[in-house]
């Protein structure tokens, strides 16, 4: 059925293209604040993100890619977003436990702590480069599998492990300077 919805968006049907949008804006808004860190240029991405994919549904040649396809409209519809408005930088990224709770209450770290902490975090995200942030949000906070995100970035497995693995370091390093 979504492969029939695709392939009847693709031909123009507006109203498939809408049971599309409605069925994924959620996502493509919380992959695009996730980002770009500001509400307001996550929204404004999300919108470029889908009249882009309208306009150019032509170019989409597997149906079955639909989701890969518009991943990459909108990791480029979010570097336009900080092209257009010339900062760089992210509010917030908090990470679930993988366990699916938040960070358990310590008796040994207070609030102040855990916020100081989530402050180091913040700042240090916010100096990786987008293409870093990106596949960062993607992998970590989505759980997107590499090959997914391969597929989504049109790049081989190969390079998305070799680029995450930079974009740790990038983050481990800029850990260590907001640290100190």
């Amino acid at each position: 059925m979504e492969r029939a919805l695709v392939e009847k968006a693709r031909s123009g049907d507006r109203d498939a293209f809408d049971a599309l949008v409605r069925s994924r804006i959620d996502a493509v808004y919380r992959t695009s604040l996730a980002i770009l860190g500001d509400q307001v240029d996550a929204a404004d991405a999300t919108q470029e993100t889908f009249v882009s994919a309208w306009c150019h549904r032509d170019a989409l040649r597997e149906p079955d890619r639909f989701d890969a396809w518009l991943g990459r409209i909108n990791l480029n519809a979010c570097r336009a977003q900080l092209r257009r408005r010339g900062r760089t930088s992210v509010r917030e990224l908090r990470l679930p436990d993988p366990e699916g709770g938040h960070e358990p209450a310590s008796t040994d770290r207070t609030l102040d702590d855990r916020t100081a902490d989530a402050d180091v975090f913040d700042r240090a995200f916010a100096r990786l480069s987008l293409d870093d942030r990106a596949i960062l949000v993607l992998h970590h906070l989505q759980e997107r599998p590499v090959a997914e995100i391969a597929a989504t970035l049109g790049s081989p497995e190969g390079t998305i492990k070799s680029r995450l693995h930079r974009a740790r370091a990038a983050l481990e390093s800029a850990l260590a300077k907001e640290s100190r």
